[in-house]
């Protein structure tokens, strides 16, 4: 098992994907694929530097270790304040951006690009689970958002 821990700063997510990436090429991941669960982990992570500690400074804790023949495990701990990711309501993908409220995209994403995620909150710690594994999911949300929302007309 590999683990990185480094303060919830802004300033420190580059080298905290560079982890997660590092974990997955080493597992021998194509790039797209590392690419997609680097997204991922910066969705979460950029949650917890900007939200986690408010008011104060805190750290994040990543693990990952190799699950089975292909498959890694990836966790992101942090002891700030209690949030469930997963509890978020899916966000509006109505075609009229106009009419979406902003943000809300970031677990969507996550919940895409991953294989599995988990949560749970565990001695004062929200620790998020990613399981991927080589292949991606097998729908392209975004793609099957938009194909589904061809040939509608706008009220």
């Amino acid at each position: 098992m590999s683990t990185i821990t480094l303060p919830a700063k802004m300033e420190n997510l580059r080298r905290l994907v560079q982890f997660v990436s590092g974990c997955a090429r080493h597992q021998g991941y194509s790039e797209s694929r590392t690419n997609e669960i680097e997204l991922a982990a910066e969705e979460a992570l950029v949650n917890i530097c900007r939200y986690a500690y408010p008011g104060e400074e805190g750290d994040v804790a990543l693990r990952c270790r190799r699950s089975g023949r292909d498959k890694i495990i990836i966790e992101i701990e942090d002891s700030g304040i209690p949030f469930d990711p997963l509890s978020a309501p899916e966000p509006d993908l109505r075609p009229d951006i106009a009419r979406r409220a902003a943000g809300g995209l970031g677990i969507f994403l996550i919940r895409k690009m991953v294989n599995e995620v988990h949560y749970r909150r565990h001695v004062n710690k929200n620790i998020l689970t990613f399981i991927v594994s080589p292949e991606k999911r097998p729908v392209d949300a975004l793609k099957e958002h938009a194909h589904s929302t061809q040939g509608r007309k706008s009220a």
